[in-house]
């Protein structure tokens, strides 16, 4: 017991820095916490919503709360409420079943709100597409400010497509100032 003690202490803390938002999603970031902080007054807040997904892209959305990628160290949570969160983070092409709860959690999301649509089902539809029991990608049911694509995407690319989101909401809010 002692010797994993002392491979502990010896290894230390291994987590991977964040990724710098992509410019070809849309800005580029400064000191995140310090623009979230402001503009928000708090921790980012996001709420999850699977709307008809096969899971993958939950599982790589989970491993953002490991100790390795340490979402939480940068001031992203995710809460239980869409009253309570900043952001919404969608998954899966919305089944027809879903389409008025992803409406309804939409509205219940204060302004101002931000949309990610994750995974190439949130994207395009992926391979379910339109039918009678799909409406398809996110943004035939409610407004996205960003979307990641990926089957599913990496836990680096749903970071990424969160910061890019977060300094894109702030680079709209001071545009319009």
């Amino acid at each position: 017991m002692y010797q994993i003690i002392k491979q502990i202490l010896n290894t230390g803390i291994k987590t991977e820095a964040p990724p710098q938002p992509d410019e070809a999603l849309r800005v580029e970031a400064q000191n995140l916490q310090e623009e979230i902080l402001r503009h928000l007054g708090s921790a980012l807040a996001i709420r999850h919503v699977d709307a008809g997904s096969c899971n993958g892209c939950e599982l790589e959305i989970h491993a953002l709360n490991n100790a390795y990628y340490n979402i939480e160290g940068l001031g992203i949570h995710f809460v239980a409420s869409p009253r309570h969160a900043d952001m919404l983070l969608v998954t899966g092409p919305v089944s027809r079943h879903m389409e008025i709860a992803l409406k309804r959690t939409y509205d219940a999301t204060p302004d101002p709100k931000l949309v990610v649509a994750v995974g190439d089902c949130g994207c395009d539809g992926g391979i379910f597409g339109e039918s009678y029991a799909s409406c398809g990608k996110i943004s035939n049911v409610i407004p996205v400010d960003i979307a990641v694509p990926g089957c599913p995407p990496t836990p680096i690319a749903l970071l990424q497509g969160i910061l890019t989101a977060v300094t894109g909401g702030v680079k709209k809010e001071k545009d319009s100032k």
